[in-house]
């Protein structure tokens, strides 16, 4: 089978690993903090706050921003459920705009039309490494006094208009073991605002900046030394792991016709998380993607069935219609792209999916 993902871990990773726990100091440590000093510079923000996971980033960088009880936050119904989760989290209710057909990232024509006197904060997500666009975002946000907050959680290393990813609010990263860059688990907080980022570091350790001294309730997002350790290798192979998916995935384009192909308009660095395609014209998308496990090629689907259709979102914001959404949930399947593929590996996903 040819995986829709698999981890790129080398002798490095491995190596880093070991002497850390050789070392004896496995919690957080020396190795998160230049991990989180590395990170920051790769995003070009000041700080960098490691944590346990990227939902636990977003649950931190809701509640650092003040997001709470009552409030609103207005975002995309299609993202892995964590997105949601963390609005929930801090009480807050989402509130949904449809999508982009082309992007997949959410409608930014749609926003300023859900906005009242209780949004608190616009929180898009940079969907299979693909950025939304910040400058009308930070348009709307600036218009109506609202913060940003970045799920960047697919989107390590992402540009929009040669800005990274995480860089234009409070940014949320994942290193889970099938992102571009992973430590098997883990998260990072990104932000230039030295508040944020103080009342991110008390919130990932229980409240607290000196020993047994707790400033605030808090919990325990904290990042071990053994998944920094990792990280950090991770990150300085991250450019050439980009590279590679950006190969790949121009190969695909040129080839695959028999389905529509994403699109990357100019002024935007796609990182190719997902390289995901859509099944059109009415055919059968579980279909399609049964022929193609047959044919040795495992594809994925991201997500079939959207937030605002999940049970436990649906008590709490009703019967909500995104026409867009619910259309090409059924449409979207995603083919591998990762950086151990071969030219083989590629001419075989081409062939195959062209037969469709």
């Amino acid at each position: 089978m040819i995986p829709i993902s698999k981890p790129d871990i080398g002798a490095e990773e491995k190596a880093a690993v070991f002497e850390v726990l050789d070392s004896g100091m496995i919690a957080m440590g020396p190795r998160t903090a230049q991990f989180e000093q590395a990170f920051a510079e790769m995003c070009g923000v000041k700080h960098a706050i490691a944590v346990a996971s990227g939902t636990t980033a977003l649950h931190s960088a809701l509640l650092a921003n003040g997001v709470g009880p009552g409030d609103e936050v207005i975002t995309t119904p299609f993202t892995f459920i964590a997105t949601i989760d963390a609005i929930m989290y801090v009480g807050a209710r989402p509130v949904f705009v449809d999508i982009d057909e082309e992007t997949f990232n959410m409608d930014l024509e749609q926003v300023e039309s859900v906005i009242t006197p209780r949004t608190k904060a616009i929180l898009p997500v940079h969907l299979y490494g693909y950025m939304c666009d910040m400058d009308r975002l930070q348009t709307l946000a600036d218009k109506h006094g609202l913060k940003i907050i970045e799920d960047a959680c697919q989107a390590h290393m992402a540009t929009y208009k040669g800005k990274r990813a995480g860089s234009f609010g409070t940014g949320a990263f994942s290193f889970y073991a099938t992102k571009n860059m992973m430590c098997g688990e883990g998260g990072m907080v990104t932000t230039n605002d030295d508040v944020i980022a103080d009342q991110c570091r008390l919130i990932r350790n229980h409240g607290t900046r000196r020993r047994y001294y707790h400033e605030m309730l808090g919990f325990n997002f904290l990042m071990t030394d053994i998944e920094a350790a990792m990280g950090l290798v991770q990150l300085k192979r991250l450019p050439e792991f980009s590279e590679k998916r950006a190969r790949n995935a121009a190969y695909l384009s040129a080839k695959i016709e028999s389905v529509v192909t994403p699109t990357v308009k100019e002024g935007y660095g796609h990182v190719w998380h997902q390289y995901t395609v859509r099944v059109d014209g009415g055919r059968n998308r579980d279909a399609a993607v049964e022929q193609l496990g047959k044919a040795g090629i495992t594809a994925g689907v991201y997500y079939p069935t959207p937030a605002h259709c999940q049970p436990h979102v649906q008590r709490v914001v009703g019967n909500v219609q995104l026409p867009v959404v619910e259309r090409l949930s059924n449409e979207v399947m995603s083919l591998p792209v990762h950086t151990h593929l071969t030219q083989e590996d590629l001419e075989t996903i081409v062939s195959e999916v062209n037969k469709l």
